[in-house]
C-alpha cells in the first residue's frame, strides 16, 4: 500500500512541475511581440521568466532579433 501512495505522489509532483513552467498562449503572444525589438533580459523580466528560458523558447519558435535592433546595439 505504501508503494502505491509513493508512486502517486511522484506523478503528482511531476505534473505540477510541467504546469509551472508551461508557456501560455498569452506568454507566447507577448514573446512574439517583444522579442525582435527588445533585449532578452527585458523580455524575460516582462514575462517573469529566466533569460535562458526566453532564449530557448524564442530559438525553438524561430524568432530572431530585428535588423534595426541589432544595428542599435552595434551588432549589424
Amino acid at each position: 500500500m505504501a508503494r502505491k501512495k509513493k508512486a502517486a505522489k511522484k506523478k503528482t509532483a511531476k505534473k505540477r512541475k510541467l504546469i509551472k513552467g508551461a508557456w501560455l498562449a498569452k506568454d507566447i503572444t507577448l514573446l512574439k511581440k517583444l522579442f525582435g525589438n527588445n533585449s532578452t533580459a527585458v523580455v524575460a523580466a516582462e514575462l517573469g521568466r529566466t533569460v535562458d528560458a526566453v532564449k530557448k523558447k524564442a530559438s525553438r519558435m524561430g524568432l530572431r532579433k530585428s535588423k534595426r535592433y541589432l544595428k542599435h546595439i552595434g551588432r549589424a
